[in-house]
């Protein structure tokens, strides 16, 4: 070696890189290029130092990046030169607290290739071990207690390494050569069958055996997965999966179902090479498809619903009894309704007594809840044919519930350190499909999924969230964001911490933060049009927004235009009963003559609107809404598509799926009815979107015998076409379009497609939800800007 090309270089990498194999992917290119110098998980990342020839170093920089695992994801990377000193090998040296602690917490990841093969060949010593993984797969978030991401630092820490693990472990050109999570049938976690009494019926192959065959039985069986129990059924069995939801008291919400593999899917959902990819990718989550006509699945698992939310095995023990058993089956979270998944075998004995027949469990602890990731592709309008193909373009991909596979990667919502000089902001989402976040500087972490906090158990499982997110990331919030909602229970928690803590306590307005999630997203900076459609937001003064054009940056909004006011009656009933919705929107168009109106689909007894009439003529309980879910439940309940909720979104669900019904089947969507676009009384709001002349023509429709998918067809094209004119009003050039309404596939290709057109720059959300799951990120980035 030239002594005057001799130099030592230190490599900051920062991004997903911890976890994925980096850091033996780091030292054998460093062995193959013959540098020595040493690389290290840190608080922050990786830190590597490299000292050799200077044409090999920049060889290593450049292949680092270019040859990186499939998993890691390198967000930044800086290098310095620093002092040689001569050091002879290249090695793999402990942990160290170097660094912003955090924001690299791997994810978990579903089974490579590389150990299903060795799952399945009998001359592998993990032949058919329920627990194989490598650098490149398997537990990571759920098993994680602190960083950096060492097996001391896990759950795997109780189970110490046979001779023969060690020696992969150690054996740089082995492909489990540190890999954390580590097993083998000899040392490592067992599989058992356990009664509804918790007496252990069956251990190892055994126990899979005897699984397999009482779910044939068409029992139901309590698995534990990878961040949780998962309850599983016969998807092919009605009575089996009736059962399931008897006993979970879950009425007609659709179940997910597993499949073993790629090739049934095919033959059950009409699946594009974009939704193929996402079940195939390392995260694996469920993923919303097209059913196919005339198949065994059983009705029950998604009543009236044309979608079937798809999943692959995503763990050894999902693929080992997915395989005895051959057949689609329900596999759906572990837990009683409205109340946090369950992660503890002798917790599940309790709180899933009564649902589930058996419990397959194991002895690996899971560190936090981690429920299963739920995904969209949304580019283009599904064609439901038996073809096998639905013709959509590659496109983007919206995640409807982020958990399993991408949290707690962190989202990168500055170019710069963005915190305000504040340090570090918890923020504490809302009420329904909770999730929190903190945020340090230019990046914010968010928790798993937590779901709806209307239970003590729900409301425990949310402070313990916020507790393990603040353990892990070992960092105590400088101010509090929560939801402008004062009762919501989050609230309640974010006041007492912030009294607590001695520092700001910050609510943002419901309909600021959704905007503000979408712009965190996308960098954006300044003002945009934001477009945020919901179910329900406390606009203050106790008035419920949800239909909503906010001219927004983080620090503030202005409410540029909503829809025309009209009652929510009886508060919460009326998100349960679309007829309520009904009832308000033909008050307001024609009052008590709403009482002798006579409708062909409307399911609303002559009693019902005598009741609904007196309440609306005093304004009892029936706070002002300016929602657009509750204006698609009034749609759906006035062409008989929805009489009851018994889940969230199902009458706006109703009317989503005849209108592509009808788009699929005609190709076009027809004219749009007309919603006119009137000036404000108003001072705070400058333009009211008068709903009146859409309801009116959509009457006209019904009493005409016009086919129900026409007219939802038609109520989309209308919205569309209405969202052109409001930001042709605005006259800004970026329009974000937020809130769970936009999870219609539908709805947001329209809308997005017609502002395009129109010359708008249309930014929708493809890292956090729409819905209520990403109001943490906006309500973090809010409070940084205003802090």
């Amino acid at each position: 070696m030239n002594e005057s090309a001799l130099q030592r270089v230190q490599i900051t990498v920062e991004g997903t890189v911890q976890g994925v194999g980096f850091r033996p992917f780091a030292y054998r290119l460093a062995r193959e290029l013959e540098l020595a110098g040493w690389v290290a998980n840190t608080g922050s990342g990786v830190l590597i130092e490299v000292e050799g020839d200077t044409g090999d170093i920049e060889s290593f920089l450049g292949r680092l990046k270019q040859e990186a695992p499939a998993s890691a994801t390198i967000e930044a990377m800086s290098t310095s030169i620093i002092p040689v000193i001569d050091e002879k090998y290249f090695s793999i040296a402990p942990g160290t607290e170097i660094g912003q602690r955090a924001l690299v917490i791997p994810p978990d990841l579903t089974t490579c290739s590389d150990c299903r093969r060795e799952l399945a060949d009998p001359g592998d010593r993990r032949f058919r071990y329920p627990f194989i993984t490598c650098t490149q797969c398997g537990p990571r978030y759920s098993v994680i207690t602190a960083v950096p991401y060492e097996r001391s630092n896990t759950t795997m820490a109780e189970f110490e390494l046979c001779a023969a693990c060690h020696a992969e472990y150690s054996a740089e050109s082995d492909r489990r050569f540190h890999a954390e999570p580590i097993a083998c049938s000899t040392c490592g976690p067992r599989v058992s069958l356990w009664n509804e009494q918790g007496q252990e019926m069956a251990v190892g192959e055994d126990a899979l055996q005897r699984a397999a065959a009482w779910l044939k039985q068409g029992l139901v069986v309590a698995v534990k997965g990878l961040g949780g129990f998962q309850l599983w059924v016969d998807a092919i069995s009605d009575e089996a999966v009736r059962r399931l939801r008897d006993r979970k008291r879950r009425p007609e919400k659709p179940f997910a179902v597993l499949f073993p593999a790629m090739d049934m899917v095919r033959g059950y959902c009409v699946v594009s090479s974009d939704e193929e990819a996402l079940l195939c990718s390392p995260q694996a989550p469920i993923v919303l498809t097209c059913k196919r006509q005339e198949t065994d699945i059983a009705d029950a698992v998604a009543p009236y619903n044309p979608y079937l939310g798809v999943m692959l095995p995503t763990t050894p023990l999902h693929h080992l009894l997915m395989a005895l058993l051959q057949r689609p089956m329900v596999a759906t979270s572990g837990n009683r309704s409205e109340e946090p998944i369950v992660t503890d075998e002798r917790e599940a004995l309790v709180r899933l007594k009564g649902i589930a027949d058996a419990f397959l469990v194991h002895d690996r602890s899971i560190a936090r809840s981690v429920d299963d990731s739920v995904v969209l592709a949304i580019d283009g309008i599904p064609d439901r044919n038996d073809r096998g193909e639905t013709g959509k373009p590659k496109g983007d991909v919206m995640i409807l519930r982020r958990a399993r596979g991408h949290v707690p990667q962190a989202i990168r919502w500055s170019d710069g350190p963005a915190d305000g000089g504040q340090g570090p902001i918890l923020a504490v989402g809302g009420h329904l499909k909770n999730t929190v976040a903190i945020l340090t500087g230019d990046r914010v972490v968010l928790s798993q999924h937590l779901g709806n906090l209307s239970t003590v158990e729900a409301d425990k499982a949310f402070r313990q969230a916020i507790s393990d997110l603040q353990q892990l990331l070992q960092v105590t919030p400088k101010a509090i964001a929560c939801d402008l909602h004062p009762d919501y229970r989050s609230t309640g928690f974010a006041r007492e911490l912030a009294a607590t803590l001695s520092v700001p306590f910050i609510p943002v307005q419901h309909h600021h933060a959704h905007v503000a999630s979408c712009m965190a997203e996308h960098k954006l900076v300044g003002d945009v049009l934001g477009i945020a459609w919901d179910g329900a937001g406390y606009g203050g003064s106790g008035q419920v927004w949800g239909g909503e054009f906010l001219i927004t940056s983080y620090r503030q909004f202005m409410r540029f235009a909503s829809l025309t006011p009209f009652r929510l009656l009886g508060g919460e009933a009326a998100m349960k009963e679309p007829g309520r919705s009904a009832a308000a929107l033909l008050w307001e168009l024609m009052g008590e003559e709403m009482l002798g109106h006579r409708l062909p689909y409307w399911q609303v007894s002559q009693g019902q609107r005598e009741k609904f009439a007196s309440l609306l003529k005093f304004g009892v309980a029936s706070p002002w809404t300016t929602s657009m879910g509750r204006l698609f439940d009034a749609v759906a309940s006035l062409s008989g598509l929805c009489r009851e909720s018994s889940f969230e979104g199902q009458a706006a669900m109703a009317v989503q799926f005849a209108a592509e019904q009808e788009a699929g089947v005609s190709g076009v969507m027809g004219e749009g009815y007309p919603m006119d676009l009137v000036a404000s009384n108003n001072p705070d709001i400058k333009w009211l979107i008068d709903w009146r002349s859409m309801v009116s023509a959509m009457l006209e429709d019904l009493h005409r015998g016009h086919r129900l998918e026409q007219i939802a067809a038609r109520f989309h094209a209308g919205l569309a076409a209405v969202t052109v004119r409001v930001a042709q009003a605005a006259g800004l050039p970026r329009v974000v379009l937020t809130g769970g309404c936009f999870q219609n596939r539908l709805l947001l290709s329209l809308v997005r497609r017609r502002l395009e057109e129109a010359g708008f720059e249309v930014y929708s959300h493809s890292l956090v939800p729409p819905n209520d799951g990403g109001l943490s990120l906006g309500q973090a980035v809010i409070a940084a800007r205003i802090s």
